[in-house]
């Protein structure tokens, strides 16, 4: 895997230009693309392009990485990614986490598509990731270690950025933005949960809940990254609002919640 690693992260180099040194990592999770288009001095390349990687299946994500620069910072950008669900290992799901930290980010920013727990919560709303529970029932970090990417049992204290959200809070309140923040879980999908698991993943802790993210994450704190995570709140597990749901919703509150985080992760981009 780790030749296969090398292999993809050489490729994306190239055409991307030797010069461009990534500082930030940023995945665009579900309905939350239109980040991209602020993005200057831009080049794209589709997951097919590189050797030996998986490739979105899923309508609302694009599948291609953009390279450019954003508030003065070099950001290497995830338009889609993988889930699980897709037939996927979680090996592969991470792929394009190990490539951007092959190519040097110093931090990497997730966002996702998520459905809201906590009673104050509304759709179209952003929750920043103070931390995670895994419910997948497997970690990308299963099987033979990669040593060269990190060790064996790595720490998860911590595992968002404390330092970096105490800034988010910040600068969300110089927004004047409903900023939520609270624990997120990851779950298989594809299927959206019951009245009763939703009270469930409520009762053990977590405040949204979604089908990417902690995959990404473990990742990451393996290779020594530092982690920010938000979650669009899309739907809502919550007694007394909960209803049908269908990926149309999903996107218009994404793009809802997507205008709210393009405004607070441009501020970001300015002082991480």
């Amino acid at each position: 895997m780790y030749e296969v690693l090398v292999n993809a992260a050489e490729t994306l180099r190239k055409k991307i230009g030797a010069d461009f040194e990534p500082e930030i990592g940023l995945v665009l999770g579900t309905g939350l693309g239109q980040l991209a288009d602020k993005l200057q001095d831009k080049v794209e390349v589709s997951y097919g392009e590189l050797p030996d990687f998986p490739v979105s299946t899923v309508q609302s994500h694009a599948g291609k990485f953009l390279a450019g620069t954003l508030e003065g910072k070099k950001v290497l950008v995830m338009q889609g990614r993988f889930h699980y669900y897709e037939g996927y290992s979680l090996q592969q799901v991470v792929m394009p986490i190990r490539v951007m930290g092959l190519l040097g980010i110093r931090h990497l920013v997730v966002t996702n598509a998520a459905g809201g727990l906590a009673p104050a919560m509304e759709t179209g709303e952003v929750m920043l990731i103070t931390d995670h529970i895994n419910m997948l029932g497997d970690s990308p970090l299963c099987g033979p270690n990669i040593d060269q990417l990190g060790p064996r049992f790595p720490d998860m204290h911590e595992a968002y950025a404390p330092k970096t959200n105490a800034l988010i809070r910040v600068l969300a309140l110089e927004e004047g933005i409903r900023l939520h923040e609270g624990v997120y879980a990851a779950v298989m999908g594809p299927a959206l949960e019951t009245a009763a698991e939703y009270r469930y993943i409520r009762t053990i802790g977590a405040d949204a809940v979604g089908m990417s993210t902690v995959p990404e994450v473990l990742a990451a704190k393996h290779m020594g990254i530092p982690c920010t995570g938000f979650s669009a709140i899309t739907d809502l597990g919550v007694p007394g609002k909960m209803h049908a749901v269908s990926l149309q919703d999903v996107l218009e509150a994404a793009e809802q919640s997507g205008q709210i985080l393009e405004r607070l992760l441009l501020k970001l981009m300015k002082v991480l």
